[in-house]
């Protein structure tokens, strides 16, 4: 088993950074990190070492960001809920349900695909990053976001969406 004091010595940095480029927040950052390295700390075992011990920490720092913000965005949808026309309200429903769908297409996709489209959009990452976290060249991030992206597109058009 690793000793996690020689892991959070060695990755804290890029796993803090890589937290800080998804929440653009030190505080949330700090607290994503944190996060992240109690969570590997309980399923250490659970590392097969597939990848990258910094690869397989980002994964659940994104993990943790993407938990933390839907449980804010989830208190910020009631409180606007709140004040909301119904006209904004029917407006938002519209732009909830095409995020799901594009979010269940997203979940079919194989790796790395999904993982490259989800730092791209979401974590908004530029391509020098998600190059960095793959160890791989920034032509390759390109070509796996365009490609998840046309992946995307051609299942929306199929769907009729």
């Amino acid at each position: 088993m690793p000793d996690i004091k020689t892991i959070y010595n060695q990755y804290f940095h890029d796993v803090y950074y890589f937290a800080l480029s998804l929440s653009r927040n030190e505080q949330i950052a700090e607290e994503i990190t944190q996060e992240t390295f109690f969570k590997a700390l309980k399923n250490i075992d659970h590392f097969k070492g597939h990848c990258k011990m910094n690869v397989w920490l980002c994964q659940i720092a994104k993990n943790t960001y993407f938990t933390y913000r839907n449980k804010h965005n989830r208190y910020e949808q009631d409180r606007h809920q709140e004040i909301a026309s119904e006209m904004n309200m029917e407006k938002k429903f519209v732009d909830q349900t095409e995020s799901l769908r594009i979010h269940k297409l997203l979940h079919h996709l194989d790796e790395p695909y999904k993982e490259v489209f989800t730092l791209r959009v979401f974590g908004e990452l530029s391509f020098k990053q998600i190059s960095q976290i793959f160890e791989k060249t920034e032509g390759w991030a390109r070509v796996t976001f365009f490609r998840a992206k046309q992946k995307i597109q051609e299942k929306l058009v199929e769907d009729g969406l």
